[in-house]
């Protein structure tokens, strides 16, 4: 209810999360509420863990501490984001948002890294914590400030698709768990005198840690060049192939320049038979009307297939006889048959499942080349062996 209220109070168009600008707001207002709780935390925490004499409070205190500047590069990571194309970036610049999650993880990294040590000096050197009723209400108030918080940015996260605030809502979950860690060593302090402060802080240390490592894999995967999602390779594929004259599609790449940033590219089946001008005005059309309901720059390659002469159909049935015998091949395409009289080339290509070797793909052509000619000397066979880059639903 608070957060639709902070959402609708300080976002005009906020269902509109397409636009660049939209998204900006978003991530500002995520960053404004985390730096405001996150200060009172720090300020609220760290006084706590003077009067109590306890590590993992001021542990816990100096991590709300490096959610504030996490806040700050969130903000400054949208910021940038939203900026336009220019002639050195011409895909826009909505990878920054990113990195700045990227930076993020490495704060909390190097936090969680600091406290581990504090944590193990005073384990080696114990010190008594004093019990103080305040701190505790104080600390329990601080650990349903963070799951709001966390809810907070997941519905944010949810709104735009952003792995930046995705990530902040589990850096803010991750928090209110050391805080839980954190009220446990200080009840347990009334009735033993170990070093559950230290242990306690090595625990939060350790979370801290976790959460900084989950969300550094989280934030790389998309710079290195991830999997595009599975529900945009199949809305754009059904568009392409409703569109009468495209019979069949193939080799769909998605390339994102930031969250709903894309650039796709695929190849389209089209009968050889029709005017050559009749089908470059239809895959213009498809092109253009495909990027605008998508939002997305779509670029289409034209593939001629010939379906009326009747020997290529006969061997493309025989080998798909012969390909059903190989697993390991997803598909094959771009089948054609050039030259005249008995000798003739075939050519086609072939998908295979990821992971597979240079020689093993080499040994697999030569294989199926083998098995074509084995019934039809006369072939030669030309295959290439391509790799699925964006499944076709």
């Amino acid at each position: 209810m608070f957060t639709s209220f902070l959402i609708k109070t300080f976002i005009k168009d906020y269902n509109n999360t397409s636009k660049p600008e939209v998204r900006k707001k978003y991530g500002l207002l995520s960053g404004t509420v985390g730096i405001i709780m996150n200060i009172l935390l720090f300020i609220v925490k760290f006084s706590i863990g003077l009067v109590v004499n306890s590590v993992s409070i001021m542990a816990d205190s100096f991590n709300n501490l490096s959610d504030v500047f996490s806040s700050v590069v969130t903000i400054l990571g949208f910021q940038l984001a939203s900026k336009p194309a220019d002639e050195e970036h011409p895909f826009g610049h909505g990878r920054i948002e990113y990195i700045a999650g990227l930076i993020v993880s490495f704060l909390i990294i190097l936090i969680g890294y600091e406290f581990i040590k504090t944590s193990f000096d005073r384990i080696l050197h114990p010190e008594p914590l004093l019990f103080n009723l305040t701190a505790l209400f104080i600390i329990i108030l601080s650990i349903f400030s963070k799951v709001w918080l966390a809810l907070f940015n997941r519905r944010l996260s949810k709104a735009i698709d952003s792995q930046a605030l995705a990530a902040t809502s589990l850096d803010s979950l991750s928090d209110s768990i050391s805080t839980a860690c954190v009220a446990i060593a200080l009840i347990a302090s009334r009735w033993t005198s170990l070093p559950l402060d230290g242990y306690i802080g090595f625990l939060v240390a350790g979370i801290i840690l976790y959460s900084g490592i989950t969300q550094t894999k989280e934030t790389i995967s998309p710079l290195l060049g991830e999997a595009s999602p599975p529900e945009l390779a199949k809305k754009l594929t059904n568009m392409v192939l409703s569109y009468e004259g495209i019979e069949n599609v193939h080799d769909l790449i998605i390339h994102s320049y930031g969250p709903g940033r894309y650039m796709a590219s695929i190849h389209a089946e089209v009968p050889a038979n029709r005017d050559i001008m009749e089908l470059h005005e239809l895959i213009d059309k498809v092109e253009r009307e495909v990027s605008e309901r998508l939002d997305l720059v779509l670029t289409i390659h034209m593939d001629p297939i010939n379906q009326d002469n009747s020997e290529i159909q006969s061997i493309k049935k025989e080998l798909e006889e012969i390909l059903s015998s190989y697993p390991v091949v997803l598909s094959y395409h771009d089948f054609r048959m050039v030259g005249k009289g008995e000798v003739k080339n075939l050519l086609f290509d072939i998908v295979v499942k990821p992971g597979m070797k240079s020689k093993e793909e080499d040994k697999l052509a030569n294989d199926i080349a083998s098995a074509i000619n084995k019934l039809h000397p006369q072939y030669v066979c030309i295959i290439q062996v391509d790799k699925e880059y964006t499944p076709i639903p």
